[in-house]
């Protein structure tokens, strides 16, 4: 087929799709009807809807058929955080904050200008953190059930950079690594970077799919998996013991790095061991503060095996060098004098009762969450489509997002994801309704 002609059935479907002849969620012909209607060969026709895919006007669902994309939502939407509009509720991104935090941060910064220690913030730091301030990092990690000497604990700027530093420490360019098949958008984006095999676990009610894991090690060479087992994100689980022990005999049967990603762990009330608790030889454990303090404090912590440890640091000098002296100090001093446990129960209390908000004024609707975390899982009826209803949700001054930024999978699932705990009461609320009369008025 001369290109031309192929080229010019890709820019007719994509300036009806522009104009809104082709409006979204319309579904179009089957590969097989378009290349018999177009008297095409069946591979061109696929590679029509393909150039459409990759062009963010088309997508293809498995099972369901190609249908149109709704263009005017931002492809961003819930993985960075978006440009907030004046009047806009946000229930995209989560930034916890509860009364009192700037009165906090002004007499931590009033006792770091008194203290004898002050000039010290001025020069570089070690790169993984001065030895009181990881020790008190790892008495903080006891709180979570997880014992470590301070020695390996490294701290760094933030979680997202903590797991950075963890990727980039104990994998290679094109190395495979199981996650989820709905995991945290921000995992997704640094393994893209680092030229990571992102390979999906399909997803239990309780956790992943651990049958499909072990046959996938037996199957590829996977060097590492990626875990949220205490409050996962999106899905607000928390996987049972029996599931936490079968992920650790996999991961030594098939000598698996073990990733865990606690940024939420906090939330549960009285958890489980960590994975890190049940096998120290083989998993890294990150976390931070900027849930569970405030979203700018940049300061996150890296637990690691022994043995780990001096690849952490490399990479924590070929990165940032130090996390800045000034914030570790605040963070610590915090550990130190139960601000962060005291801010820690007063977050899980505000996402309880958050949660008994969403009980009330989702009635009705079918979602996943779990009764301390921060954000709801809200699946879709199957002739609905998340991207019509998150413009939708716009329109109305709601920011949602869709469940293509937390997907590894080819299927994408029609779902949206509710972040709590970015707005008052009030305005949640309000957000809310809103939620339920537009996702009720597409089903």
């Amino acid at each position: 087929m001369p290109r031309s002609r192929y080229k010019s059935l890709v820019d007719a479907f994509a300036a009806d799709i522009r104009s809104g002849r082709l409006p979204p969620g319309t579904r179009l012909p089957t590969h097989r009807q378009l290349a018999t209607t177009e008297k095409l060969a069946l591979v061109t026709a696929s590679r029509v809807y393909a150039e459409l895919e990759a062009m963010g006007l088309v997508s293809g669902e498995t099972g369901r058929g190609t249908f149109v994309r709704e263009t005017s939502l931002p492809p961003s939407q819930g993985i960075h955080q978006p440009a907030v509009a004046v009047g806009m509720v946000d229930l995209n991104f989560n930034y916890p904050s509860v009364p009192g935090q700037a009165d906090l941060l002004r007499t931590a910064l009033r006792q770091l200008a008194l203290s004898g220690d002050l000039e010290s913030h001025l020069r570089y730091q070690p790169h993984a953190g001065r030895l009181h301030e990881r020790a008190s990092i790892a008495r903080h990690l006891l709180t979570r059930g997880l014992s470590v000497q301070a020695e390996q604990v490294l701290i760094v700027s933030g979680a997202q950079h903590g797991l950075a530093v963890t990727l980039m420490a104990l994998l290679q360019p094109g190395e495979v690594i199981a996650a989820d098949a709905l995991t945290y958008p921000g995992f997704k984006v640094l393994a893209e970077t680092l030229h990571l095999e992102v390979v999906p676990i399909p997803l239990t009610d309780q956790g992943p799919d651990l049958e499909a894991l072990e046959k996938l090690c037996r199957s590829r060479s996977v060097r590492a998996v990626y875990t949220m087992p205490t409050l996962h994100n999106p899905l607000g689980w928390v996987m049972p013991a029996d599931q936490r022990d079968r992920l650790v005999s996999i991961a030594r049967t098939h000598d698996l790095h073990i990733i865990e990603d606690a940024a939420y762990a906090f939330l549960a009330q009285d958890p489980l061991p960590p994975i890190a608790h049940l096998a120290p030889e083989r998993t890294v454990y990150v976390s931070g503060f900027s849930k569970s303090v405030s979203t700018g404090l940049r300061v996150g912590f890296v637990a690691a095996p022994a043995h780990q440890v001096a690849a952490l640091e490399r990479t924590i000098r070929a990165t940032t060098w130090n996390t800045p002296g000034v914030m570790t100090a605040i963070a610590c001093a915090w550990i130190d004098d139960g601000t962060v446990s005291a801010l820690e129960a007063q977050k899980r209390a505000d996402a309880q009762a958050r949660q008994a908000l969403a009980d009330t004024l989702l009635m009705g609707l079918h979602y996943i969450r779990h009764p301390s975390s921060y954000y709801i899982w809200l699946p879709l009826a199957e002739d609905a489509r998340a991207d019509q209803i998150a413009v939708a949700l716009l329109r109305e001054q709601v920011a949602v997002s869709t469940a293509e930024p937390f997907a590894t999978s080819i299927h994408v699932p029609h779902a949206i994801r509710l972040a709590l705990g970015s707005v008052d009461m009030d305005s949640l609320a309000a957000a809310l309704v809103k939620v339920k009369r537009v996702v009720g008025a597409f089903t």
